[in-house]
């Protein structure tokens, strides 16, 4: 049987949803589900025995196919599409984040998932000079082939989308692409719906909340060559993104404000700690045109093709459980740093970390970093 994602039938493209919406499969665990199962139908059926072997006391409520088929059906109903990683029509430097979502929902132009894109954030209440300054930097950086990405919020985010929305510009939303959130972006967003795109990898009808957004920032980042940041005060969810570009290995680019706004202090302090500092869209064109090289991306196919594909032996996991367990605490440590410390075989400590992360007892954090979850969290 193909699995590749353009070979998928239409029973495994409902396996694979049904196994990103099941209970504790995030990006990561999906993605390694896969290269041990190789399909979506086999994984979901071994999802309630790992979760049990990684600590898991109550049953894992595992995504019913009506419940799937329900949302394909509201998707379609709606003019939308779903794009599964690995498919010619996913966004190509996404598809290299470590936890890249396996899938995208979207309503609007697929297309220009997979253009050159460049993000730009900043602050909900930003100034009329940010505002400006963000329409123009959209409008010039998408009349130069670039899809301009950002999140859809009100401020900076909106005005970024709204000059480049002749260009082409993608939104990316925190809750599922059929709401609109804020609510006073109800023009923008049938704007972006008619003449862009609006992506999630949210169910439909989910409504964002506060822990979703960190979620949409690293798909902000993983679609882009560069992040612009042009207003954004310390501490705020703006700088999450740069610092998730930098993670990923992209352009991180700030414009210099005055030190007397608070909302400069976040733009001026990536440009200290090394960000590109910008003033004009041409000099964004230019530095990336300048980079040496090239950007590595993943060619169209099957994604989950490595990784650890064979099961280790149960008389390795057992004592390797009990090792594992009592070396992480809620503080967060490289999986690479695990296996040096326990002198571990990477399949085994790979296979138990995924078996406690179906378990609910890690939490998987950005950098291929884990942290243990205390009882009652």
């Amino acid at each position: 049987m193909d699995t590749t994602p353009e070979h998928l039938s239409e029973s495994e493209r409902v396996a694979r949803l049904r196994l990103y919406r099941s209970e504790n499969v995030g990006p990561v665990a999906f993605r390694q589900l896969l290269a041990r199962f190789r399909t979506g139908t086999v994984a979901l059926e071994a999802l309630p025995a790992l979760a049990k072997r990684g600590g898991r006391r109550r049953k894992l409520t595992v995504c019913p196919a009506a419940e799937a088929e329900r949302e394909l059906e509201a998707l379609d109903a709606a003019g939308g599409w779903m794009v599964h990683r690995g498919e010619a029509g996913f966004p190509p430097l996404l598809s290299m984040v470590e936890d890249a979502p396996p899938l995208l929902s979207g309503l609007g132009h697929p297309h220009l998932l997979t253009r050159p894109a460049i993000g730009i954030v900043g602050a909900r209440e930003c100034s009329l000079n940010g505002r400006r300054l963000a329409e123009r930097f959209g409008r010039d950086l998408a009349a130069a082939g670039y899809a301009v990405v950002s999140g859809m919020a009100k401020g900076i985010d909106a005005a970024a989308h709204a000059g480049a929305l002749e260009g082409g510009t993608v939104a990316v939303l925190a809750g599922g692409v059929d709401i609109i959130y804020p609510r006073e972006n109800t023009g923008l967003y049938h704007d972006i719906r008619e003449r862009g795109a609006l992506v999630s990898e949210m169910p439909m009808g989910l409504i964002g909340q506060a822990r979703h957004f960190p979620r949409r920032n690293r798909i902000i980042s993983g679609l882009s060559l560069g992040i612009l940041v042009v207003e954004a005060r310390q501490r705020s969810g703006s700088l999450i993104t740069a610092r998730l570009a930098g993670e990923h290995g992209r352009e991180v680019f700030a414009l210099p404000g005055s030190p007397l706004d608070p909302r400069a202090r976040g733009p001026n302090d990536l440009i200290r700690k090394g960000a590109a500092l910008v003033e004009s869209p041409e000099e964004i064109i230019t530095l990336l045109r300048d980079l040496p090289g090239t950007y590595a991306v993943e060619e169209p196919g099957d994604p989950f093709s490595d990784g650890i594909v064979a099961a280790p032996e149960e008389s390795d996991l057992a004592p390797a459980r009990a090792a594992i367990t009592q070396a992480l605490s809620p503080t967060p440590i490289g999986v690479d740093d695990l296996v040096r410390h326990l002198g571990l075989p990477v399949p085994i400590v790979v296979t138990v970390l995924l078996e406690m992360d179906l378990a609910g007892t890690v939490e998987r954090l950005p950098g291929n970093r884990v942290a243990a979850l205390m009882e009652g969290e």
